[in-house]
Formats: C-alpha cells, sequence, structure tokens
C-alpha cells in the first residue's frame, strides 16, 4: 500500500449521532492511515453543537461544516467518510465546493429520487421510532433500540452502551433537532451528476434501518463503485471496522496505482 502524502480525513456520522460514536473506529483508521489526519465533525444540534438549532436542509448542514473546518484552519482539500445522514452532507459538499473535496466514501446512505420513502426508512422502523420519540423514553431505552436497530451484532456490542447513554445524558439531542435532521434527510434531493471527486459507497446487505436497495440505486444513478458487506447492520463502521478500513485502504491503493497514477 503507497504511503499517503499526509491527507486530511474529516468523519460525519448519521442523524442524532455525534463524534463519540465512532468509538474506536477512530484510532484504528488513524492506525491503518498512519500519514493522515483524521478529524471528526459533529453535525449542528448534534455534539459539542447540541444547544444549536439543527438546520432542516442539508445544504446549511455543509455550510456549517465548512465554516467549522475555516474556524479549525484546516486547509483544503480533504477526505469526506460519512455514514447516513452525514453521507448526504458530504456528497452535497463535494458537489458545491468540489475543489475541497478530494474523495468521497459514502456509507449506508439514501437520496430522493433513487429510492422511495419506505426504503430509505424500512417500515418495520416506523412503530419503534415513533414510540421512543412520543413516549419520554430513558437513556438507556433509547440507546438499547438505537443499538437493536443499527447494528447486527447488539448482544456481542452491548459494551459500547454505557458510553452512548453517558453522551445522551452529557449531549442529548432534543426532539426538535432530530425531527429537523430527519426532516432535512427526507427531503434531501441527489444531483443529477455525480461530485467530480472519486466516490465510493459501502452499503451493508442486512442492514435493517436503511434497505440496502437505496444504495444499489445511488450506485446506479452516478455510475458509482459499490462494495456490499453481507452481514452488518446500517452501522457499518461499528459492526465491522476492520472491513470498512480495509475497503478504504483497497480504494485508495487502486487510484494511486490507476491510470495517470
Amino acid at each position: 500500500m503507497p504511503e499517503l502524502a499526509g491527507p486530511t480525513w474529516i468523519l460525519l456520522r448519521g442523524l442524532s449521532r455525534e463524534a463519540a460514536h465512532w468509538g474506536g473506529f477512530v484510532a484504528a483508521f488513524q492506525q491503518a492511515l498512519p500519514q493522515a489526519r483524521v478529524l471528526v465533525l459533529d453535525l449542528p444540534g448534534n455534539g459539542q453543537w447540541h444547544g444549536q438549532r439543527s438546520p432542516a436542509n442539508v445544504a446549511a448542514m455543509v455550510a456549517a461544516c465548512r465554516a467549522e473546518l475555516a474556524r479549525r484552519g484546516v486547509p483544503g482539500p480533504v477526505y469526506l467518510l460519512a455514514m447516513s445522514l452525514g453521507a448526504m452532507v458530504a456528497a452535497e459538499w463535494a458537489c458545491q465546493a468540489p475543489e475541497q473535496i478530494t474523495g468521497c466514501v459514502l456509507i449506508n446512505t439514501s437520496f430522493r429520487p433513487c429510492s422511495p420513502v419506505h426504503h430509505r426508512l424500512r417500515p418495520r422502523n416506523y412503530g419503534r421510532l415513533l414510540r421512543l420519540v412520543l413516549g419520554r423514553a430513558t437513556p438507556q431505552a433509547w440507546e438499547q433500540a438505537i443499538l437493536r436497530m443499527t447494528s447486527n451484532r447488539a448482544d456481542e456490542l452491548a459494551a459500547v452502551l454505557p458510553g452512548w447513554m453517558a453522551v445522551r445524558q452529557l449531549r442529548p439531542v432534543s426532539t426538535g433537532n432530530a425531527l429537523r435532521q430527519l426532516l432535512a434527510a427526507a427531503r434531501y434531493r441527489v444531483r443529477a451528476q455525480p461530485p467530480a471527486c472519486p466516490v465510493l459507497l459501502l452499503a451493508s446487505e442486512q442492514d435493517g434501518l436503511v434497505d440496502v436497495r437505496c444504495s444499489r440505486a445511488v450506485a446506479r444513478h452516478w455510475g458509482l463503485p459499490l462494495q456490499l458487506h453481507p452481514a452488518a447492520g446500517h452501522d457499518l463502521p461499528l459492526d465491522d471496522p476492520a472491513w470498512v478500513i480495509a475497503q478504504v485502504q483497497r480504494w485508495l491503493g487502486d487510484r494511486a496505482s490507476g491510470p495517470g497514477a
């Protein structure tokens, strides 16, 4: 694997999740790409910005992320690795500011008009989500439900729950912000043309939250490569971080050794 000349990678999470929810993935990713600088951003309304009002559109989330990079003095261009709602932000960012993005890895995402609503959020989750929102669930109930919805290894990975519950108590995402983020995701319409930068799609065939057909539809729409994990759930970096990292390394290696490299 060729060494990287110090690229910056920006990691973006999904709806109502924050930097802490990457868990050990960030350190593993950094170890696998030792020449890279790995940074994690929170979307408005999540994490360190949980006191802010979440925008109800993806473009405003992009603007917030770009402003945060400028505030930190991070020069572009950068790579983006993002999942779910974060991947919508990454895709829009790459289309809005192609000069700022070297490449994107998009994980388990979905776009209008590529996929219908019942693929973008699988119907078996509707009742559970509604009960959580309307029932004033405890942090433990919230996080247990999220783990069950997003991981296919929930029993094996139950050790993440105390940390997740602590995050919810320290930096809670308001119901209003969660709903605005859901609205932003539902409204986001993909552009006809793909980003100018290279893009890799990763998806879980057994995703219980977002139907894998959504990623297949994006791959067809934009003519992009798609790599499928046979068993992981929606939170692919949680269920199999080594697989995600291996796919990124292979993609970078193929780019480095391809025509014009």
